[in-house]
């Protein structure tokens, strides 16, 4: 590392502070770096900053000097970080950074701290300022102040801007014009959270936001910076929280971007067995390197810190952990403990959680980890990697091949409904149905579903009804809670079309309620990670494909669920209950308005007849194909 420093002021107080930000950015402490790499306002113009430390030389162009690679070169002022000012640069001006390699050549390079870009094909970065934006979301700030979000409902709707809504031209909604609909659209179904997939710069639509190129920019798509600073405003001011899709796993190979930055490797591992995912053609970012270190954490903590982002689903963790992820034998190399664990993403996931919660301590931080690697959802000084929640894949993965099975077959599927019980509290969960499950020949949640038209509706109403009762937050990707038949295509907007059809219409109707209804149950949410929270009634009829259990909460009130995933009436079917008392059946996926059969539930009164281990029992009637819930009476036998 070069050691070497310059001084930047005539001020000796201010050549300290620089000094500084230099040390504790290249000693991988800078959480904050934004604020002194990238471009920022000067007394005269701006002053760009950028980390090459192997490069030989580097050069700012722009608009501001007609994009002369020679007129303003910069000076190495120590850490391998290069600065200059150009007097002349103005707002919205493009510029690059032309860095000369070591071993020969020329490359241009879009600024890594870059606030704002250019929209694709264009790749270069933009003078901006962030400050001044007018925000109005204090109020619903301040309610997270102290709230512990794991006794809090959350229900999120997950997103990709681009295809939402379109304009009838085919031109996206732009920040402003999706904030003021999606929010007011989110908030009528009843959801907690949007969860947006990426919006972190990138060059390539087909990658959904998954290859970044700018780690601090929003995309130019949608609009400017402060454009998307009011999406998150409008949103707050509705009660609607923002979690931003974040991928700290890996970058693309684009010349522009952070491959190769200065000639060679700079934001990835040097090791060629190491700093390379063979699926994804990707770079790995090296989660040993202080530079690094300070980088990512700095990108994080910059969306919570200036966005007022809500959280981040950080993508992809198992990638991170696991040295051997998506390679043969030969493809990589043991850590130093002669494992696959990749020691040094394990600290850095740590440090990452640390510091995110250190800037905003209601942060959501969600990990995309698809392993049984343990602990995800623990604190670092208990052993854990430090985020709060955690996808449930398997929950999911189980799930989705039950439903797509045969209703007649699906008692030798019985397993797949209960085993999650069986790990549901090891792990902070989120149960999702997302995005990946929709896509690529795998089909829409309504095309999964077995059976005729009204038959598939059926078994899909059932299933949602399951998953809110089911211990976990939740998240639902948009067009499933109409039943969109398509598999989400990323080029067109969803197809709001088919809620002219009534079973559409309907099963909007039926998530929008079940969401309503979620909302007000604390049962369903309070006591979401541990056993307290959660009691089986039978989980072992597999013959009948049915299950039933109770959800609790803290001050002991109780619901009772009951699922039948067979299209078979069961008549007088007996469950065991706690308490004597009548069972009011308060929601009901079978309801006629919501596209099921229309069959009255009654309440039903408790009979001294034992069963389920249980002293007293209930006789009631199962619809085909039906989630149903009743309110458990307070008394205790």
């Amino acid at each position: 590392m070069d050691t070497t420093f310059a001084v930047t002021s005539e001020k000796p107080s201010e050549s300290r502070a620089v000094l500084d930000k230099i040390r504790s950015f290249t000693g991988g402490g800078n959480f904050k770096s934004y604020e002194f790499l990238g471009c920022h306002k000067a007394e005269k113009g701006f002053i760009f900053r950028v980390w090459a430390p192997r490069a030989a030389s580097v050069h700012l162009c722009g608009d501001f000097n007609f994009w002369n690679t020679s007129a303003l070169p910069m000076k190495n002022i120590g850490g391998g970080i290069w600065e200059a000012v150009a007097e002349n640069a103005a707002v919205y001006d493009n510029y690059k950074y032309y860095i000369e390699k070591q071993n020969g050549g020329f490359v241009y390079k879009s600024d890594p701290y870059a606030y704002h870009t250019c929209t694709r094909p264009e790749n270069a970065s933009k003078v901006y300022e962030i400050e001044g934006y007018d925000w109005h979301d204090s109020p619903y700030l301040s309610s997270l102040d102290g709230e512990n979000t794991l006794d809090k409902p959350m229900n999120i709707y997950e997103v990709h801007l681009a295809s939402w809504r379109k304009h009838k031209d085919g031109n996206y909604l732009t920040y402003k014009e999706a904030a003021t609909e999606l929010s007011a659209y989110v908030k009528k179904m009843g959801y907690t959270h949007i969860e947006i997939m990426p919006v972190t710069e990138y060059p390539y639509d087909p990658s959904w936001g998954y290859q970044v190129t700018g780690y601090f920019a929003p995309t130019s798509r949608f609009g400017t910076p402060k454009d998307f600073m009011e999406f998150v405003d409008i949103c707050h001011q509705n009660g609607i929280g923002i979690i931003l899709d974040w991928v700290g796993a890996h970058f693309p190979k684009d010349e522009y971007g952070l491959y190769e930055f200065d000639g060679g490797a700079c934001y990835e591992y040097e090791d060629p067995l190491k700093n390379e995912h063979p699926d994804w053609n990707t770079r790995i970012f090296d989660y040993g390197r202080s530079e690094v270190i300070s980088f990512l954490i700095s990108s994080a903590v910059f969306w919570i810190e200036k966005y007022h982002i809500d959280g981040l689903r950080v993508d992809a963790v198992a990638s991170m952990l696991y040295l051997d992820y998506g390679k043969e034998n030969g493809q990589w190399r043991r850590n130093r403990e002669g494992g696959n664990i990749n020691l040094e993403a394990v600290e850095f996931l740590k440090k990452l959680n640390s510091e995110v919660f250190c800037a905003r301590p209601s942060a959501l931080m969600i990990a995309e980890e698809s392993t049984a690697f343990p602990a995800v959802t623990k604190p670092p000084y208990d052993g854990g990697l430090g985020f709060n929640y955690k996808w449930n894949m398997g929950w999911m993965n189980d799930m989705l091949a039950y439903m797509s099975s045969d209703p007649l077959f699906r008692k030798g599927l019985h397993r797949n409904i209960t085993f999650s019980l069986t790990y549901a509290f090891s792990e902070n969960f989120i149960l999702p149905i997302s995005h990946d499950e929709v896509v690529y020949g795998k089909c829409s949640m309504i095309s999964k579903m077995p059976g005729e038209y009204k038959e598939k509706f059926d078994n899909l109403r059932a299933f949602y009804g399951y998953m809110a009762a089911h211990p976990g937050k939740k998240l639902l990707f948009m067009g499933n809670e109409f039943a969109q038949f398509s598999e989400w295509d990323f080029t067109k907007e969803l197809d709001w079309q088919l809620l002219s059809y009534d079973s559409h219409k309907k099963m909007q109707k039926y998530v929008k309620d079940l969401n309503m209804f979620y909302l007000s149950r604390s049962e369903l949410w309070e006591n979401d990670f541990d056993w307290s929270g959660f009691e089986w009634i039978s989980n072992d009829d597999s013959d009948q494909s049915i299950i039933s259990f109770i959800r609790t909460d803290k001050h002991s009130k109780r619901l009772l669920i009951v699922c039948n995933f067979c299209p078979i009436k069961r008549e007088k079917y007996r469950l065991g209950v706690p308490v004597s008392g009548i069972y009011k059946p308060v929601f009901s996926s079978d309801y006629l308005k919501y596209g099921g059969s229309g069959t009255r539930i009654r309440s039903v009164k408790s009979q001294k007849i034992p069963f389920h281990g249980r002293r007293e029992s209930i006789s009631i009637t199962v619809q085909p194909m039906s989630t149903v819930f009743y309110e458990i009476p307070s008394e205790r036998i």
